[in-house]
């Protein structure tokens, strides 16, 4: 190393008066241009256009076709409407993060989505589609009572509101890292656009914007792939600075569920929330009840989980990426990306900065994500409440204008409390890809517990399914509420990879504080503070499997207290492979009841030949008297 190498070491080469300093470089960086804008512009105005068909031209001619597009949809839109709801700005940001921060392990959650394909296709898609459902949250009706219909719904409510503003706010950073304008500023307006063709257009507007925003999505990200490893000298270059930083890594054998990520937390803990959010979620069952056949609806699925295995590749390797052009000075040190999850927007003005339009490009592909994502989550919304809250309380059934006008009211206030709730998100202190799924496992767990209790466990009744869900949602809602106050308060850390700051050209204040000693007071601050209880450390993998275990284990308690005819349950309530079981119980049932009748029916006979005889004798008695 040299000389200057040294005191970059002691932190003394940044502060080199010729040196620009990290707010001018952010400042320069900040180059988005009119063409930029033009594409930008160009994306909202297309989304518009589609709303306006479908809601002015093309109009829907009743709440089926507003909310399930009438039940004959195409696959392949389908899939990529999927696919787009599916993938938001959260994984498109916050993928390369983890990656970045934390290495590799997560992205074997690929191997996961593959069993969850299988799951969805042979148990849970058979049972919604059969049933021809609107709301995913029927099916507890028809299961239980009206009652759990009720609390799922409540809880999809729950969970789609705190999922919404982050959706939101992912994209808004995005902007603000390339533009240098307040995520505040341009949240409102871009959330108008979206709330507007999903308030007019309904189900198929959704649907065809997912459709062009997935080619957004994914042109974009390959985009920013391909030219800044060109740019960086080639994948073997990005492959080992990673392998060297020991960011390209397995996942862990530890056993313990403390340990952020480990195989078991991803194959078990991951497999459980992908589940949950795929299988049972009224985003997602919303689109395969659009198509025509179960045959289609398997199509659809397994379209859409290549696809999100190929979009997870994609920000995975660009995470890597990011390590690579930044390995010798870190922005999150230096503060050039104000935000964990700005890191891919600092790269793609490093790398297509000097192009115009490229950059518009991306934060259209970025926002992309975040629309479809949003929209699909107002709709389903709109849908929820119109079908779950309103329609089995009300005694005049709505008109079809009445439910019209209702659900589109329904989806403008929705999405204003979602742009409200984005200031709260924003002070939530841990990037997205894990808030996400932290604060979605609230009502995720007890979600899914309800849901596998109906489908695979029938002998459960409807007190035990309501008495679970409430525990599992107060549990985890403690459990998921805590732990982040203590992530957020600093009280929780976890490991991260090692990052320098010794090549940095530009002169960054906040260093001082970072790579200088730490003062011994502080040393005995942190030393005397008590480590937060072991269970506000659990793996935020294992959070959905947590609110499961509590919600079917309570359900299955009460169940034993109480009782369930399970003969008289409907086998197309419960999954394929467990319906002979009810039907052959059912079988035994119905032939046990006709041998009754048939036992009856001849103790009737007989005593009603008792009763003749016993009458004969007696006229005759009276004859012969």
């Amino acid at each position: 190393m040299t000389s200057e190498g040294t005191s970059d070491d002691l932190g003394l080469a940044n502060w080199a008066p010729e040196m620009p300093t990290v707010q001018e470089i952010g400042e320069s960086m900040q180059n988005f241009g009119t063409p930029d804008y033009i594409v930008f512009a160009v994306m909202l105005i297309a989304c518009g256009l589609v709303g306006i068909y479908f809601g002015f031209v093309k109009k829907s001619s009743g709440e089926d076709e507003y909310l399930v597009g009438g039940r004959n949809m195409k696959t392949f839109p389908v899939s990529l409407s999927l696919i787009a709801s599916f993938i938001s700005g959260i994984s498109l940001l916050g993928t390369p993060t983890e990656i970045y921060v934390h290495g590799t392990s997560y992205l074997f959650i690929g191997v996961t989505v593959i069993a969850v394909g299988f799951a969805i296709s042979i148990v849970f898609l058979p049972v919604f589609h059969d049933l021809k459902l609107t709301s995913t949250y029927e099916y507890l009706e028809k299961r239980f009572d009206r009652r759990m219909r009720v609390l799922g719904s409540v809880l999809f409510a729950i969970g789609i509101m705190t999922w919404l503003p982050i959706v939101i706010y992912v994209p808004a950073l995005a902007f603000n890292q390339v533009t240098g304008v307040n995520i505040h500023i341009i949240t409102p307006f871009v959330c108008i656009v979206c709330i507007f063709y999903t308030c007019v257009g309904g189900l198929k507007a959704v649907v065809w914007t997912d459709f062009i925003q997935t080619f957004l999505m994914f042109g974009s990200m390959l985009l920013i792939i391909i030219k800044g490893t060109t740019d960086v000298g080639g994948l073997s270059l990005v492959i080992r600075r990673n392998l060297e930083s020991g960011r390209l890594e397995l996942p862990s054998t530890d056993w313990s569920p403390l340990t952020r990520h480990t195989i078991w937390a991803i194959m078990i803990g991951g497999f459980v929330h992908w589940l949950q959010i795929s299988a049972i979620n009224q985003n997602m069952i919303q689109r395969y009840l659009a198509l025509p056949t179960l045959q289609s609806a398997r199509r659809a699925l397994w379209c859409f989980i290549v696809g999100v295995i190929i979009l997870i590749g994609l920000c995975g390797y660009s995470g890597l990426l990011i390590y690579a052009w930044y390995h010798e000075c870190d922005p999150l040190t230096t503060k050039l990306a104000r935000a964990k999850d700005q890191l891919l927007p600092l790269l793609v003005m490093n790398v297509l900065g000097e192009f115009p339009g490229l950059p518009g490009l991306f934060v259209a592909g970025v926002f992309s994500a975040a629309l479809s994502s949003l929209s699909t989550g107002l709709n389903s919304m709109a849908a929820v409440v119109l079908e779950d809250f309103v329609k089995p309380f009300i005694k005049t059934p709505f008109t079809r204008r009445g439910a019209d006008i209702f659900m589109k009211l329904t989806v403008i206030i929705l999405g204003v409390i979602c742009v409200a709730l984005v200031f709260v998100v924003e002070q939530a202190g841990s990037h997205v890809l894990q808030l996400s799924i932290s604060l979605g496992s609230i009502t995720n767990g007890p979600s899914f517990g309800i849901f596998a209790m109906g489908i695979l466990l029938p002998w459960i009744n409807g007190k035990g399914a309501l008495a679970g869900g409430l525990a599992g949602l107060s549990f985890m809602g403690w459990l998921g509420l805590s732990a982040q106050t203590a992530i957020s308060s600093g009280q929780i850390k976890f490991d991260v990879k090692p990052v320098t700051t010794e090549g940095c050209t530009y002169s960054f204040p906040q260093a001082e504080n970072l790579l200088l000693s730490v003062p011994p007071d502080s040393i005995l601050d942190d030393a005397n503070k008590e480590e937060p209880w072991a269970l506000y450390r659990l793996s935020y993998l294992w959070y959905t499997m947590t609110g499961t275990i509590v919600t079917i284990g309570v359900g299955l308690l009460v169940t034993l207290v109480t009782s369930q005819n399970v003969e008289k349950l409907d086998p197309m309530l419960v999954a394929p492979f467990m319906r002979k079981y009810i039907s052959s119980r059912s079988k035994d049932v119905a032939l046990e009841e006709l041998h009754q009748v048939k036992i009856a029916n001849s103790e009737k006979k007989e005593k009603v030949a008792s009763r003749t005889i016993n009458e004969d004798d007696k006229l005759l008695e009276a004859t012969t008297t």
